[in-house]
């Protein structure tokens, strides 16, 4: 019987794992290991048990700690998620750099680096997330303030790209917001992006500077290769036609499951109507991937569609949670028998549900950053384990 193992740690005996599911409402710190910059070890996985996804436990270091002086890597992080930015220095065994962030009475943005950086490669960790003119001209700033102080590099880490769904004219007049901010976060200076989970793959071509592109698909596999889900009843869900791709592509490394479309039609921006189902889904586990959930009207829509044509349980997965309303009535409406998403994006107390469960980013962001820093080529030893273009 086929197996639905995606890493070496969850080896399945006979039909199901042997791994129970963690309790919900948590957040998972579904971590990529990494023996050395460069070799991947064995994944794992530790939980901590927390009221809410809002608070913040720093999980153990998975490197020894580095003095400043003694390397050229700075890590900053924006006001945005620094959360997840105290856990990527955490896993690289560095503090974060001080800086002030504040604002004026009149709303701009003063930023002050508080040490040097002058030779220094400048990491910058800051999602474009909602609000999200706010967060960008932050991470503008942040560019220009490490440009002037002579950084030898300035790298912006992007967990979340906002901005990214504008990247092609769909109708006549139409800007595309997706090339604007690329030029934009260029002109400020920077030298390389690092982004994960672009909405599409076209916008890395929309930078005149490197992007390394990051998939967080690696940390969601291993969280359901720990799910007692039996391979043969799994079927993978393209919520819509544009996500078939992804959906493929996720669907290969479940032991090649089979994969369904949800066929839809949009009346407008975040107005969707799921029209039928192309793939079999009867008395089968679903689970939807996507690349965001705004405000959940197609995967909810989705996932009606999917109820209707007979599916067992419905599973949402997605890297970014904008979670726009009426995102969490939908999501928590009973149709998902989980939602699992990342930390690229921070949910509040008040968007958390018992259904959520997220997983961080942190060590496959940490880990991408030292491979930059230290140039690593990956022709001999693939960046497929971190998910990397």
């Amino acid at each position: 019987m086929a197996s639905l193992a995606f890493s070496s740690r969850y080896l399945a005996t006979g039909n199901k794992f042997r791994y129970a599911t963690p309790s919900r409402n948590t957040i998972i710190r579904c971590s990529l290991k990494f023996d050395g910059n460069g070799k991947p070890g064995v994944q794992t996985q530790t939980t901590n048990h927390q009221p809410s996804p809002k608070l913040f436990i720093p999980h153990e270091s998975q490197r020894d700690r580095i003095k400043k002086e003694e390397t050229k890597l700075r890590v900053f992080s924006g006001t945005a998620n620094r959360a997840l930015s105290e856990e990527i220095a955490s896993y690289m065994g560095l503090d974060l750099g001080d800086i002030k962030i504040t604002r004026f009475a009149d709303g701009e943005v003063y930023v002050q680096l508080r040490e040097s950086v002058r030779g220094c490669d400048v990491f910058l960790v800051q999602p474009t997330c909602p609000p999200a003119n706010e967060n960008l001209m932050e991470l503008l700033v942040m560019i220009d303030a490490c440009r002037r102080a002579s950084a030898k590099t300035v790298t912006a880490v992007i967990p979340y790209f906002g901005y990214a769904r504008a990247d092609r004219k769909s109708q006549g007049r139409e800007s595309i917001a997706a090339k604007l901010v690329a030029n934009l976060i260029t002109e400020a200076g920077a030298d390389r992006v690092l982004a994960c989970d672009l909405h599409s793959g076209q916008s890395i071509g929309y930078f005149d500077i490197p992007v390394d592109h990051v998939h967080g698909q690696p940390v969601i596999l291993d969280y359901l290769a720990s799910k007692n889900i039996c391979a043969e009843d799994l079927v993978v869900v393209s919520p819509d036609v544009g996500g078939v791709a992804r959906a493929r592509a996720f669907a290969d490394k479940l032991s090649d499951a089979p994969l369904a479309i949800v066929d839809k039609r949009r009346y407008g921006h975040n107005l969707a109507e799921a029209m039928n189902l192309i793939g079999d889904v009867k008395g089968k586990v679903a689970v939807m991937v996507d690349d965001m959930i705004d405000t959940a009207g197609t995967i909810s829509k989705g996932a009606a569609l999917l109820h209707d044509e007979g599916a067992r349980e419905v599973y949402a997965c997605c890297t970014h949670a904008v979670l726009s309303p009426p995102a969490i009535e939908r999501l928590s409406s009973g149709l998902f028998q989980e939602v699992i998403i990342t930390d690229t994006i921070p949910v509040s107390e008040e968007k958390s549900f018992p259904q959520l469960t997220i997983l961080s980013v942190a060590n496959l962001l940490g880990e991408a950053i030292w491979r930059v820093h230290d140039d690593y080529d990956g022709a001999f030893e693939h960046f497929s384990s971190l998910g990397i273009d």
